[in-house]
């Protein structure tokens, strides 16, 4: 299971989502809105998409975590929109039959993620600023923000 979202993320039925009986361990990632970035402070970030190819890259990683690891269930849901500090932008849960596994497949799902998957993130600083950020991998791809900043 893979979406993008503008509504919150619900973590816990998502952690629910992917438990199985047949699996005794369940990981989950939640990534946060934080307030700093280096020395730069952020009052709230905004995340935009190309959904097409971002469901399309989600569900790449989904079939790459279930060849490579014995994964019951996993689930990746990404928000799009304006964030405030201390919101989750973005969780991973997998279930495996043991905690290593299911470790591994979520760093590497996430990780992915985040490498892959055309999201791109602006900062919003106090002064009234704002610069997409991380956007090397991406950029080096030929995909640029909504709004061909760079």
């Amino acid at each position: 299971m893979f979406r993008l979202t503008r509504e919150p993320i619900d973590y816990h039925t998502l952690t629910d989502s992917v438990r199985s009986p047949s699996c005794g361990a369940v990981v989950l990632f939640l990534g946060t809105v934080r307030d700093l970035t280096g020395e730069q402070v952020t009052v709230f970030l905004d995340y935009e998409a190309y959904p097409p190819m971002a469901e399309k890259k989600l569900a790449e990683i989904e079939a790459e975590v279930r060849r490579r690891w014995p994964v019951g269930e996993i689930a990746m849901v990404h928000r799009l929109g304006r964030l405030e500090v201390g919101e989750v932008s973005v969780a991973v849960a997998v279930s495996c039959p043991h905690r290593a596994e299911a470790f591994e497949a979520c760093r590497f799902a996430i990780d992915t993620l985040k490498e892959l998957v055309p999201i791109w993130k602006k900062e919003n600083a106090p002064d009234g600023t704002a610069e997409w950020v991380h956007q090397t991998t991406q950029a080096s791809r030929g995909l640029t923000p909504p709004d061909n900043q760079p």
